[in-house]
């Protein structure tokens, strides 16, 4: 069976299991390998990364202006900060009756099955939500602190891209 797989590998010119391959010429470049992927590699705020949030009401989300951060687990709230501030899109409000919407949600961690599941909420000043999205990140690699990372910068693309959408309608 292995005399007659190699002799059909030879009739092909291609390389067998049984053969080396034909060496480079000297001034060419090896040829590169293609490894299977997935896709492309998509990460926070890239047009490609699938949209995992929803707004519940388009004009609730246009008319706020600051925004109160609640404390999320695993310091989620700390990254959420960081990253709206950078943004720009809302002022950070140091109370919650300063704020015309609050943001709200939970991080938690799965040790068994390694990932990190976030859901965050708006909601306006009488509890009517407007805004929410549910990520799930890996962890283990990277690292917790790093996909919390990641989730933070994830929430914040979404909601951006959420608020390109509402002010085009």
């Amino acid at each position: 069976m292995l005399l007659l797989a190699g002799a059909l590998w030879a009739q092909t010119g291609q390389p067998g299991p049984l053969h080396a391959a034909e060496p480079v010429p000297q001034g060419q470049p090896a040829p590169q390998e293609e490894r299977p992927t997935l896709g492309p590699r998509t990460g926070p705020g890239l047009e490609s990364e699938p949209l995992t949030s929803t707004t519940i009401n388009l004009k609730k989300l246009r008319s706020i202006h600051t925004l109160y951060i609640e404390s999320i687990d695993n310091s989620l709230s700390d990254k959420l900060v960081e990253d709206l501030k950078k943004s720009k899109i809302f002022q950070l409000a140091s109370k919650e009756k300063g704020a015309d919407a609050v943001l709200r949600g939970s991080c938690l961690e799965s040790r068994h099955s390694r990932h990190v599941h976030s859901e965050v909420y708006i909601s306006d000043r009488t509890g009517n939500s407007v805004w929410q999205d549910v990520i799930y990140r890996p962890y283990n690699p990277p690292a917790l602190e790093q996909a919390v990372s990641e989730t933070a910068a994830l929430v914040v693309a979404h909601l951006e891209r959420s608020l390109r959408q509402a002010d085009t309608k």
